[in-house]
């Protein structure tokens, strides 16, 4: 019978280290893709810790039950004779497996808490990153900078449709990622314009809710450059799916050079404001624009959803301009119209404008210039 015991006590602790060495091993060549990922920045180092810690306890714990209970029924069945024991109750046994149990639980609840503190410190951040989840894209604004911009699936919609091969990056790519440095505490400041919405960044251990009206709070240092991908992580809608998060991790120097380029480029714009545009240019842009952040509700062929989006043939494009501005700019209450006054330029309103009264056989022939735009917003 001891031999037998000792038998069953090897194969259970052999199993456990085979396990153990798979798992080593299945981390180090990133093989097994079941597991959460380690990520770059402490949080996300700290939270795989966490979990790995908790998993080799359990697995120890599941281990020394189902062992203590397999040797017991093999070695106490009814076959071998053995008599049951008839006893009513023990005091012992009861404290025993009553305090063992919490004491597991204040063991475990001791590197939970540390983590739950430090993942909720956002304090002495030396980066400030506001973002706001739209219906359905992301908006950066890096404050004290004067810097902020929207962020847009860039996935062709022929890949979407089905009409050419998927890239690797299939609805991971957008046309302005974030830019952030790297070894820099970065605050993260989140909240959303319209729906809820979730910031989810799996390599930085970052996943926060965005909900309008209030604000939630997170932070990283990344370690090492690098581009690192997310996406919205509540269900805010259709499109749902279709708004990414790309974050580029640079050097301080290359983030410092971003940011003199984006306050350049946002310099360039507001000199475009007061420039007066072609029909062509206008037209040309307007397409452009409209495929990145119409076409998903109101089709590519603006013959728009039944019921739900309306067709931009005919209707409020054939209407007087100054209503067809202000429904872009300031969105239609009670309905899915967003206001797109903050998030599209005075040229790009503009543009989308001018394409919408002029395309699908609309052919209005007029237009309206970015300086339109801006007056329209002054009320004038």
């Amino acid at each position: 019978m001891l031999k037998t015991a000792r038998g069953l006590s090897a194969w259970l602790l052999g199993f456990a280290v085979l396990l153990a060495s798979h798992w080593t091993l299945a981390e180090e060549t990133a093989q097994l893709k079941f597991n959460m990922t380690r990520g770059v920045t402490p949080v996300s180092q700290d939270i795989h810790g966490l979990h790995m810690l908790m998993f080799w306890w359990c697995v120890g714990i599941g281990v020394v039950v189902f062992g203590v209970m397999f040797v017991s029924m093999f070695l106490h069945r009814k076959s071998r004779g053995v008599k049951p024991a008839n006893f009513h109750e023990s005091t012992w046994l009861e404290l025993t497996w009553t305090a063992i149990p919490f004491a597991i639980l204040i063991l475990m609840g001791i590197p939970a808490s540390k983590s739950l503190i430090e993942l909720y410190d956002t304090s002495e951040s030396e980066v400030d990153v506001l973002i706001t989840g739209y219906q359905w894209r992301w908006k950066y604004e890096i404050l004290g900078e004067d810097v902020s911009f929207f962020s847009n699936l860039s996935t062709p919609r022929d890949e979407i449709d089905g009409f050419a091969e998927k890239n690797p990056n299939y609805l991971l790519e957008v046309d302005e990622p974030l830019v952030l440095p790297v070894g820099k505490k970065v605050r993260f400041i989140v909240t959303a314009n319209d729906v809820i919405h979730n910031w989810w960044v799996p390599d930085f251990g970052v996943k926060r809710d965005a909900i309008p009206g209030f604000t939630n709070e997170s932070w990283a240092i990344i370690e090492e450059p690098g581009v690192y991908r997310g996406q919205c992580a509540e269900l805010c809608g259709k499109d749902h799916g279709f708004m990414p998060i790309v974050v580029e991790a640079k050097t301080q120097e290359e983030y410092r050079a971003w940011l003199d380029e984006k306050k350049a480029a946002a310099a360039a714009l507001a000199e475009l404001t007061e420039k007066t545009f072609t029909f062509d240019e206008l037209y040309a842009k307007g397409e452009e624009v409209y495929n990145r952040s119409c076409a998903a509700c109101h089709q590519a062929n603006g013959e728009g959803v039944p019921g739900a989006f309306p067709s931009l043939k005919q209707g409020i494009t054939v209407g007087p301009i100054k209503e067809h501005i202000d429904v872009v700019v300031n969105g239609v209450n009670g309905t899915a119209m967003q206001a797109f006054g903050e998030q599209l330029s005075e040229v790009d309103i503009a543009a989308v404008v001018t394409y919408e009264r002029n395309a699908w056989g609309n052919n209005m022939g007029d237009l309206a210039q970015p300086l339109d735009i801006y007056n329209h917003k002054q009320g004038k």
